[in-house]
């Protein structure tokens, strides 16, 4: 007999049972284990409130008495059993610091909401006792961006209050979040932490340093009714020649005096006039600038621009390879600038972050893209080949402490910025 005419093999039938039966028990295995991860989890609820006071500090202690009797027991040290007993001695002294409860009304206040980076800024913190009976003291958390700030509360009276200021170090640009405030009650070896969270978190926006531009700077529109461009249409207000008449033609766009003197209907044209559409990029890849604080002067340069083109009215888009910027007002775009981060490996090229950060906008008259020093100038010049020939390019490179210029490459005006106190003399100098 051949392999081809081989009959095949039939399982037998304790293979088949075999099968069955380690499938059955696959199958009880994950029923248990999901009843048992759902139990799990319902217990964890259910113990929260007593396993949620437990710090880390508490939990190894408890295994140290774990462990320590555990010893003393299998082995017979006494000295362990001490051990573990003075540990569980004072967790059990902990427990009453756990209990009370406080009646608070807390509020924060950021004065100014609002800062130029460098300027001063102080919160208040505001506890009133709302009870019926004065409070015990306690203390309070108060986280400030990356500190943490800690206030001893006093005993305080019904409905007084107690006052404590505090100061918001705004050295940088950045968004400062101060809060939640949380009361904190427990003992003084932090075995139990029992964390009461009375306050949501309060938003300070650090804005970066600008420099004051002049009116109708970096390519504002000059005219009231858009710039013209090489477009013709059959609508708009630019006459610009006529043309026979062809099936379709709008009849309101016929010249009827041409069309009497020639004995052919004749049609005006116009040439397109858009209103000025400003793009506003810059590149936060970390590699394309030389510090942090070059970084942070290109930032300065983004929103000193920006500021100025929405005081003008220009129409004006704002990206960076983390966002989209949001430039209803002077203040608004201020505030996202507070949040830009630097990135890396966001993009491979300077182009290919414009090309994908400006593809859903519309055509630009317009555009200014900011980099570093580390951004080759053939970069910048590849930039220009995402945008359509109606559009001026221009291009600020920051490079912090350099001597500030401005040069033609290749059709591209390069703006080189090497301090933020250059850069209205270096706009007010720019034709694009």
């Amino acid at each position: 007999m051949t392999a081809e005419t081989r009959a095949p093999r039939v399982p037998s039938q304790a293979r088949i049972a075999f099968r069955a039966a380690g499938r059955a028990v696959a199958a009880s295995a994950r029923s248990i284990g999901g009843r048992l991860a759902a139990t799990a989890k319902r217990v964890a609820r259910w113990s929260a409130p007593v396993t949620g006071v437990v710090s880390t500090t508490g939990w190894l202690v408890l295994g140290a008495v774990v462990v320590s009797f555990t010893l003393a027991w299998g082995f017979g040290w006494v000295e362990f059993a001490f051990l573990g007993a003075t540990l569980a001695a004072a967790l059990l002294v902990s427990v009453p610091f756990v209990f009370g409860r406080m009646q608070y009304r807390v509020d924060i206040a950021l004065q100014p909401s609002r800062v130029v980076a460098g300027e001063r800024a102080l919160g208040q913190l505001v506890v009133e006792n709302v009870g019926s009976a004065p409070s015990i003291p306690s203390r309070l958390e108060l986280p400030v961006g990356a500190g943490l700030a800690e206030f001893v509360i006093p005993a305080i009276a019904p409905a007084a209050q107690h006052e404590e200021l505090f100061a918001v170090p705004t050295n940088r640009r950045a968004v400062i979040v101060a809060g939640p405030a949380a009361s904190v009650r427990g003992d003084q070896l932090g075995l139990l932490r029992r964390v009461v969270r009375w306050t949501d978190p309060v938003e300070l926006f650090v804005h970066p340093v600008t420099a004051r531009l002049q009116p109708s700077a970096a390519g504002l529109v000059r005219d009231l009714e858009g710039e013209v461009t090489k477009t013709i249409t059959d609508n708009d207000i630019s006459f610009h020649a006529l043309r026979a008449y062809e099936p379709g033609d709008a009849l309101r766009n016929v010249h009827w005096r041409t069309s009497a003197r020639t004995g052919q209907l004749m049609v005006r044209q116009y040439e397109e006039t858009r209103r000025s559409q400003l793009v506003l990029a810059q590149s936060t890849e970390r590699s394309h600038y030389a510090s942090d604080d070059e970084f942070e002067l290109g930032v300065s340069v983004l929103a000193s621009l920006g500021v100025q083109v929405i005081r003008d009215g220009t129409r004006l888009d704002v990206v960076t390879e983390g966002r989209k910027l949001r430039t209803a007002t002077p203040t608004v775009l201020l505030d996202d600038t507070s949040r830009i981060e630097a990135v890396s490996g966001a993009f491979d090229s300077l182009r290919e972050f414009v090309r994908d950060g400006t593809k859903r906008l519309a055509a630009p008259s317009i555009a200014i893209v900011v980099g570093g020093s580390a951004v080759p100038l053939a970069e910048f010049r590849s930039v220009e080949t995402v945008f359509g020939p109606d559009t001026q390019m221009l291009a600020f490179r920051v490079e912090a402490g350099a001597a500030s210029r401005i040069a033609s490459i290749a059709g591209t005006t390069v703006i080189t910025v090497g301090s933020l106190a250059d850069l209205q003399r270096l706009v007010r100098r720019v034709r694009p």
